[in-house]
């Protein structure tokens, strides 16, 4: 039932352009954050500047969730996804 922790270096890809404003983070050696995981990214915060983009390498920790919490978050998401189905575009007449 205990999580596991770990630090691997990863890279920061961000834009902040008309056309998007993104941020991307990619861990080295092929892992893939899972259900329930935390990634916390280290290092100053940054700014870029409109029209721009930036690549930066850095560490990230990684905790992976236990079981419980996979399956925390698993419910807890199908909870938020039903709350997208009260959503109505009619003016309310029938």
């Amino acid at each position: 039932m205990s999580r596991r922790t770990f630090t691997v270096p990863c890279t920061i890809r961000i834009r902040h352009t008309f056309e998007s404003l993104e941020a991307h983070v990619e861990l080295d050696g092929g892992i893939e954050p899972g259900i329930g995981d935390r990634v916390i990214v280290h290092g100053a915060p940054v700014s870029v500047p409109f029209g721009q983009g930036l690549t930066l390498r850095r560490e990230a920790t990684v905790t992976r969730a236990n079981f419980i919490e996979r399956a925390f978050t698993r419910l807890h998401a199908m909870f938020l996804l039903t709350e997208l189905y009260e959503v109505s575009f009619s003016d309310g007449r029938v």
